[in-house]
């Protein structure tokens, strides 16, 4: 299986299957004497970490990453640095009943028919558990963009249901077990989700991630635009189905002059009056606040039966058992959050590279 790696200057390659014995990463292009402990990383990958609410799956995982290689005495040394977390409560069995079967909705059918086998134990490589090291990677790369960039992420939409934008409070993300920034709204989705985990379903989400402090002239024209980077990225995790930068699909509702985002001078350099653009043009960062939203499907892991066919390619049906998230856009917030840091470590060396 190729393709397992992204990122040019800082580049990450991920590696590893659900119901295997651990997962990992190698991140290279790590510049050398930056400060980085296991801490710094397992500080992310708690928030990811399964298990921590009823709105998750139940499968216990601790996550408790190990620096393999690339630190020395608490400093980068500019060699690859080598990152593993052991799964410890992986449930092979509860796929036994499904083996022969291609679960709708999953990777199951595509990877059979591509590579001629596929690891119906939890997906393998098609499973979010993969995940778990991209949030790892992005750790590392936070600490190459520094702490003048903050990179933060909301679920702000659950199935049908919106945040009122009119309460949005960053502190409220921290407080409730959906990264939602409208306390009203969590405490109502906390009813809504419960019925759908009692119904053996799942919904989707919308997740918005928004980086503050990125400089300017981060993406080059053409075939290196940041934001078509981004976008590649956030299409990359597991479940996504569509990613929009600023106004997004908006925009194509708004006229020239309600799309322009005005500038003025400022005292210290020129100041937008809007952001519709996202804070990118000409895919390279405009000093403004990057923001960008993804559309996460439902999970497609549900107790009701389903039409299906076998490795015979008869018809048959399927029900998946085990532990699932009734919404896996819930824990696609630190994920997103990690895409966000390593594609902007990596236009930061980029930059830097070609413009000192």
């Amino acid at each position: 299986m190729s393709h397992n790696s992204f990122g040019h200057l800082f580049r990450v390659t991920t590696w590893g299957e659900s119901h295997g014995p651990a997962i990992g990463c190698v991140v290279d292009g790590t510049p050398p004497r930056l400060a980085l402990t296991e801490a710094d990383i397992q500080r992310d990958l708690d928030r990811r970490r399964p298990g921590q609410s009823r709105f998750t799956t139940q499968r216990r995982e601790p996550d408790r990453v190990r620096i393999l290689s690339g630190v020395l005495d608490g400093l980068t040394t500019g060699t690859p640095i080598a990152l593993q977390i052991e799964n410890e409560d992986a449930r092979s069995k509860d796929y036994g009943e499904i083996a022969a079967k291609f679960r709708p909705g999953h990777a199951d059918y595509a990877y059979w028919r591509k590579y001629g086998i596929r690891d119906h134990r939890g997906g393998g490589r098609s499973s979010a558990r993969e995940t778990a090291m991209r949030v790892a990677a992005g750790a590392v790369a936070r600490v190459v963009l520094g702490a003048q960039v903050e990179i933060r992420g909301a679920l702000i939409q659950l199935g049908r249901h919106r945040i009122d934008r009119a309460r949005w409070d960053w502190s409220a993300v921290a407080e409730n077990p959906f990264f939602c920034p409208d306390r009203q709204a969590a405490q109502a989705w906390e009813g809504q989700l419960d019925a759908v985990r009692k119904a053996g379903s799942s919904v989707g989400a919308v997740i918005e991630v928004v980086a503050s402090g990125v400089p300017a002239g981060l993406g080059a024209p053409i075939y290196g635009k940041l934001d078509a980077d981004l976008a590649a990225a956030m299409m990359g995790i597991n479940a996504v189905k569509g990613v929009e930068i600023g106004a997004g699909f908006g925009a194509a509702e708004l006229s020239g002059e309600e799309n322009a985002d005005e500038m003025r001078a400022g005292p210290d350099g020129p100041e937008f009056l809007a952001n519709n653009a996202g804070g990118l043009l000409g895919g390279i960062s405009t000093g403004q606040d990057i923001v960008l939203r993804f559309a996460v499907k439902p999970t497609s892991s549900i107790l009701s039966p389903r039409r299906t066919i076998d490795l015979d390619g008869s018809d048959t049906d399927i029900r998946t058992i085990g532990r699932h998230d009734p919404c896996v856009g819930i824990r696609a917030v630190p994920v997103g959050e990690a895409m966000m840091a390593c594609v902007l470590a990596d236009h930061l060396l980029r930059h830097r590279a070609q413009c000192g």
